[in-house]
């Protein structure tokens, strides 16, 4: 199995600084080659939601660089991942309310992380960032907004056409950093060839439709990294052109 990788940021039209964090590698491990990808979308008063979007990143990079290794040797299993990835995120939900407070400033961060090897993907999210599976004919989304929006959904008191102008469509159920206890979700499953999985933060997904997703991030227009960037800041760029108000960023992986 071979990855082909890519992911790009932006401030956007309307904020003054970029609280988006990302972190995208290719890993080699006893089992082959794995792809570790994370996206954060921060929040906070006083410019201070890169703060707990960058710590997170981090938090997680320095898990793949410590305990990877070791755990895709004989450990790797769905029970395993959740409960080293819901203490991590336990773990930095505590570290951020106290940060918080010291500094006088409200702050937080959504995440979605997900781990790809050979045969099986691993995926956590919590809030509103997002994961979508993109083959050659659909454009699936994998992971679950936690939202207010995305729960009226469920329920059945909005449609998704209501939803998109609904003024709450970005209000959190959960966030790391600024709720009382978070609780994880996670995700898994088998991995396809030929396929792109992406991350993004919802300011890249508001003003785009995911047929527009499709026809620029589906795999055949993904073979390599230039032409991967090209495509992705193709649709950064109908985002601001549609004036999105976030900061707007993307990772994706093609697996051949």
């Amino acid at each position: 199995m071979d990855y082909v990788i890519q992911g790009c940021t932006d401030i956007g039209n309307v904020k003054q600084t970029n609280q988006d964090s990302f972190s995208i590698k290719i890993i080699n491990t006893p089992i082959g080659k794995v792809v570790f990808a994370i996206m954060c979308d921060g929040m906070g008063g006083l410019a201070k939601g890169e703060v707990a979007s960058a710590s997170v990143v981090k938090a997680y990079d320095r898990w793949v660089e410590e305990k990877l290794i070791t755990i895709t040797k004989d450990v790797l299993t769905d029970d395993y991942i959740a409960s080293e990835w819901t203490r991590l995120l336990q773990e930095y939900n505590e570290k951020i309310k106290m940060y918080s407070k010291s500094y006088g400033a409200n702050m937080g961060t959504t995440t979605t992380a997900m781990l790809i090897t050979e045969n099986r993907y691993y995926i956590v999210n919590v809030g509103d960032t997002r994961a979508y599976e993109i083959t050659q004919d659909t454009c699936t989304v994998m992971t679950r907004d936690q939202t207010v929006v995305a729960r009226e959904i469920e329920r059945g008191l909005l449609t998704e056409e209501q939803a998109e102008k609904d003024p709450r469509r970005s209000v959190l159920l959960q966030c790391i950093g600024a709720s009382e206890s978070v609780y994880p979700e996670f995700f898994y499953g088998d991995v396809k060839k030929d396929t792109v999985y992406m991350l993004c933060t919802d300011g890249f997904r508001h003003e785009i439709t995911p047929e527009e997703i499709h026809f620029y991030l589906k795999p055949e227009n993904m073979t390599e990294e230039m032409q991967m960037r090209r495509n992705i800041r193709t649709l950064i760029d109908l985002d601001m052109q549609r004036q999105e108000r976030d900061n707007i960023s993307v990772v994706a992986v093609k697996v051949q």
